[in-house]
């Protein structure tokens, strides 16, 4: 299968399944996702299927401030611990879908961020142990009403929104998550561009960190903050997420009601 091993999930007809992406083709696979599989001879062409979010988390764990630059321009101190909060799983999307701009906020933000996606359940584990915890990365948007953050304080209202967390298109299995860039672009224009070794706290801390508070489920979702550059998006906007060695997350922003 190559260096690399691409996760996804899609729809064909009316079945929905799981497959393996290369060179543009989808591999159906059978099996448990996070067990084992194999690889079917079953092809699918991408334009022939409708790609959905890589996997269906009892929970979305996002973590706030993780990188320097984006506490600096928020105004706000590095924190010494990782600073955690819950998004539902019914924000969830997929690439291509549509973020919806609801009629309560008059600004909402986008965040690119590196997801972690959970492989097996995971309670209390080291950040060495940590690596055999993950199935894999995958790009995500933390979608956030800014001026309700704002409002209310707290932040569970300004991230919960239906639609407010894109992530795909893949799983991505074999990657270090260590030095990979971050972008995001705005209708093409790079309005975020860092690094993930400009975290504060990294991939396996953080799965540490958190699995020390909640257990983790398999398809569970980290999302592991964003980095500067962080501003508000229109209807009609197109955002890009772009992570190395993962690809890229597509989604257009629409009018609520």
């Amino acid at each position: 299968m190559g260096d690399f091993l691409k996760l996804v999930r899609f729809s064909f007809g009316s079945k929905i399944q799981y497959g393996v992406l290369r060179d543009g083709v989808i591999l159906g696979i059978y099996g448990n996702l996070f067990e084992n599989f194999n690889v079917t001879g079953d092809e699918f062409l991408l334009d022939e299927v409708d790609l959905l979010a890589p996997v269906q988390p009892s929970k979305i764990v996002a973590v706030g401030l993780n990188y320097k630059d984006h506490a600096h321009e928020l105004k706000m101190d590095i924190p010494n611990e990782p600073i955690i909060f819950i998004k539902p799983p019914t924000s969830l999307i997929g690439p291509n879908k549509e973020i919806t701009y609801p009629a309560m906020s008059k600004q909402v933000d986008y965040e690119a961020e590196l997801g972690i996606v959970i492989k097996n359940r995971t309670k209390g584990v080291s950040p060495k142990e940590a690596k055999k915890h993950i199935l894999g990365f995958t790009c995500a948007n933390d979608v956030t009403a800014r001026d309700l953050q704002r409002k209310d304080t707290q932040w569970t209202r300004a991230k919960s929104f239906d639609t407010f967390c894109p992530i795909g298109p893949c799983v991505e299995t074999e990657i270090d998550p260590n030095g990979l860039s971050v972008e995001l672009l705005l209708n093409g224009e790079v309005k975020q561009s860092s690094n993930t070794s400009s975290m504060i706290f990294d991939v396996y801390f953080l799965v540490s960190f958190i699995s020390g508070i909640m257990t983790l489920s398999p398809g569970d979702v980290i999302i592991t903050g964003t980095p500067s550059g962080v501003g508000p998006m229109q209807v009609g906007d197109v955002i890009e997420v772009k992570i190395e060695g993962i690809g890229t997350l597509r989604n257009k922003v629409v009018s609520g009601v």
